[in-house]
């Protein structure tokens, strides 16, 4: 299938799966689950890809595997996160600030949001588009290079969340700012190397010819979104309405992204 016609088709595929998790996000009272749903589909878009995708079938399994087992460990480390626990404070907020003009206008826009994400999924799923239609006989030294960094990044990203889980999970943490292990080196080591799996991506791209070059847009629009937008803005906004000075002093002495050392605690 080509290009053009296999985008067209994840573009139908992830909007109707973004549909049924709004769904069930309305009725439920909880709109959280747009996390679940958006790093879900990337394991959609790999089969649907590699499925139907024309090029070379090794290139298009391995990139096929990079994209489905990165999205459903995040989609199930995220599920855990938000089945079975209220809304997350994120979307409490966005309640608030959108709801202003009542419940109908509120659910319209948040419908958007999702749709929005829908769009995201489609567009950073570009270098396994680009990828799997990849004819070329064999693998590059720059997908190699890729597929090993993508399983650093994997592993560095499951040890942030599992030291993350388990500071949650005592106790005598609760309220506290988690400063353990990577995160005495950066705010946000998840992002840190979450961002480092696209560029694993880019680097599969970059393999394709004429084209493979535009796969380096998603890596910077996923930096733009996580430094900008959607990811640190939000979680470390929410993070000082809850903890207060306690965060504000993490700030103060630990990296926002890059793994630092840490600097020393203010007195």
């Amino acid at each position: 299938m080509s290009t053009l016609s296999l985008f067209g088709l994840g573009a139908l595929v992830v909007a109707l799966s973004m549909s049924v998790i709004f769904i069930i996000g309305r009725r439920t009272v909880n709109y959280s689950y747009v996390d679940i749903g958006w790093s879900g589909n990337f394991a959609l878009l790999a089969i649907l890809y590699g499925l139907y995708g024309e090029g070379l079938p090794e290139r298009r399994w391995l990139i096929g595997i990079m994209y489905g087992l990165w999205s459903v460990r995040l989609a199930w480390h995220l599920g855990r996160r938000v089945l079975g626990h209220p809304e997350e404070g994120r979307y409490v907020e966005l309640r608030r600030k959108w709801g202003v003009n009542g419940d109908a206008a509120f659910h319209r826009r948040m419908y958007r949001f999702y749709l929005i994400q829908a769009a995201l999924n489609v567009i950073l799923a570009w270098p396994l588009l680009l990828a799997v239609n990849d004819a070329t006989p064999a693998l590059s030294t720059l997908e190699l290079m890729g597929a090993a960094l993508w399983a650093i990044a994997l592993i560095g990203e499951s040890i942030a969340d599992a030291q993350l889980n388990a500071f949650k999970a005592n106790p005598a943490n609760h309220g506290k700012v988690c400063d353990q292990g990577l995160w005495s080196w950066s705010r946000h080591p998840n992002y840190f190397f979450e961002w480092l799996i696209w560029v694993a991506y880019a680097l599969f791209a970059l393999s394709v010819p004429s084209i493979g070059w535009t796969g380096v847009f998603m890596p910077a629009l996923m930096w733009y979104f996580l430094m900008k937008v959607t990811g640190i803005p939000a979680t470390e906004a929410q993070a000082l309405r809850s903890k207060g000075a306690a965060y504000a002093d993490y700030q103060a002495r630990t990296s926002v992204f890059f793994p630092l050392p840490p600097r020393r605690k203010l007195p």
